[in-house]
């Protein structure tokens, strides 16, 4: 299910990912599924601090993170990636469904949100491209 289009930018150009999860099982997951649909995931963390610096090293186009991470939680951490330039679309995942976040993403249309169990190349496409 996608919710609020992210920017729509760089997507057709360039099609690089960070994954944010702390589960090494999702994040592996998430990489075999963006890869046999055509993305490059360029790296990826298992906190929010970790992000953000992965994030401004790496320079992805699009950053797949998590809403709950141990240290800082997704939404917060979308907010300091807004602050890099140019900054990556956000999509938002979780295992809770879009309800339990709805308010937060009408807070922000420039982010997206994908429930984990719908995660595919399609849905990040979809997701970024608005």
């Amino acid at each position: 299910m996608h919710v609020a289009p992210s920017s729509a930018r760089l997507l057709s150009m360039r099609r690089t990912v960070l994954i944010v999860d702390d589960h090494a099982a999702f994040r592996s997951a998430a990489r075999a599924v963006l890869e046999a649909s055509g993305f490059e995931v360029v790296g990826d963390a298992g906190d929010g601090r970790s992000a953000v610096a992965a994030a401004r090293s790496l320079g992805p186009a699009i950053v797949l993170l998590d809403v709950q991470l141990p240290d800082i939680d997704g939404f917060a951490v979308a907010e300091r990636l807004g602050e890099i330039e140019p900054p990556p679309a956000i999509v938002l995942t979780s295992s809770r469904s879009v309800a339990s976040y709805r308010r937060r993403l009408a807070e922000r249309s420039d982010w997206s949100f994908i429930p984990k169990s719908e995660l595919s190349g399609e849905a990040v496409a979809a997701a970024v491209s608005g």
